[in-house]
């Protein structure tokens, strides 16, 4: 019979034999059997490691279990397995490692790819002659599939170990909020499934696109080392160039977003299924929402262009204020005026919409007649737009007597 060993050593993942082993942060397990993670992604190295002292056959050398058919080792996926061998930690450690390469499965992705370039997993399955190992096997996996490790450790006693075999949702952003015009920016993404083959540094294209060039660029991810599903870009921004490879054409205040489509999303999701995320970043100077266009100087004028203090009934008056854009950019704007008698109920509420170049400065207004004597409030708001009323200054608030 086997001893199942309580304690965990520090390092199970040692140089086993001639064999390099990475040793993993963490270990997982339920049984003899651990993992070095608690969900695999469809193409992951998995770290396999089973606590079997009863095997240490000889404390000074290194021993191997699953080379007999009295320690059997079979390692599956969904439909495949092949059988496999691990090897000693180090001597007479009683601890048995290795590792099996999870390598997809091209078919649910079509001719399009993960990438919609044709890029796609190898989805191979080694030939084993007797067995494999300990790092040489690969398998291939679904998006929704299971990993299973069975070690027969006596006749027709067997203990597994497994853990599930699911895709990700992934995430893209910009490293800093702000970057300064002419300067370059990083974008990050990060996704597991994206990482096809562990033993290489994957690439892959998304788009990036500015508020002066919409059409953008085709910027490449690179995977900042094997097998850790990060992959980066960096963007090389440009006022005076036109967009070209990873150059792109911005102006200063300009919003810069990028685009990862994920097209490898977990269960409920079918494989064919797409999720569109985005990552927005400013190049220059970006100003506070409230700073972009502030207006000032509000001011009552009756018709002939001249500033009075009272007003009389059935008499037209402008609503005036100064409105300047103190972007770097064109700024398009709706100003509002709002008209509220003493008690409070909206009389009058008009607008007017346009845009302004690059720090100009209108002078702004809505007419307005009175029909009844009174005092009345006039607040003057300026948003965005009226489909997107995100304010660009503070209100402003003018008292009107009416007589």
């Amino acid at each position: 019979m086997i001893i199942i060993c309580i304690a965990v050593p520090q390092n199970i993942f040692p140089i086993a034999s001639s064999q390099t082993i990475s040793t993993p942060s963490e270990s997982y397990s339920s049984s003899l059997i651990h993992f070095n993670k608690k969900i695999f992604s469809w193409t992951d190295r998995v770290y396999i490691t089973i606590f079997a002292p009863d095997f240490n056959s000889d404390p000074n050398r290194i021993d191997e279990i699953g080379v007999t058919t009295d320690d059997k080792i079979t390692v599956s996926t969904h439909g495949y397995s092949i059988p496999y061998h691990l090897v000693e930690t180090g001597p007479n450690t009683g601890i048995f490692s290795g590792y099996v390469t999870l390598t997809g499965d091209p078919t649910l992705k079509g001719s399009a790819g993960v990438d919609g370039q044709g890029t796609n997993p190898s989805g191979i399955q080694s030939t084993c002659n007797p067995t494999c190992g300990p790092t040489d096997g690969f398998l291939p996996s679904e998006e929704n599939d299971g990993i299973t490790v069975s070690f027969e450790y006596n006749r027709d006693q067997v203990v597994t170990g497994s853990a599930p075999i699911s895709w990700n949702v992934g995430n893209v952003e910009w490293l800093q909020s702000n970057y300064p015009v002419n300067g370059q920016g990083v974008v990050q993404i990060i996704d597991p499934d994206m990482s096809l083959n562990p033993n290489a540094i994957n690439k892959f294209d998304t788009n990036v696109w500015s508020d002066s060039d919409s059409g953008g660029i085709k910027l490449t991810m690179t995977e900042t080392g094997p097998d850790t599903g990060i992959f980066q870009g960096t963007v090389y921004f440009t006022t005076d160039l036109r967009s070209s490879g990873n150059r792109l054409h911005v102006t200063s205040g300009d919003t810069v977003t990028a685009e990862y489509t994920d097209t490898t999303l977990p269960f409920p999701h079918s494989p064919s299924d797409q999720l569109r995320l985005t990552a927005t970043t400013i190049v220059g100077t970006s100003l506070p929402p409230l700073e972009q266009a502030p207006a000032d100087n509000a001011r009552i004028l009756d018709s002939s262009g001249k500033s009075v203090d009272k007003v009389s009934i059935g008499q037209q008056i402008q609503i005036v204020s100064d409105v300047t854009n103190q972007e770097n950019k064109d700024q398009s704007f709706a100003y509002l005026v709002q008209v509220q008698d003493n008690s409070g109920i909206t009389v009058s509420l008009s607008w007017i919409t346009g845009a302004m170049i690059p720090k100009q400065t209108l002078n702004l207004g809505q007419s307005w007649i009175p029909t009844s004597a009174g005092t009345y409030t006039a607040q003057i708001f300026v948003w965005e737009s009226i489909n997107n009323p995100n304010a660009i200054s503070p209100p402003l608030a003018l008292q009107i007597q009416v007589t």
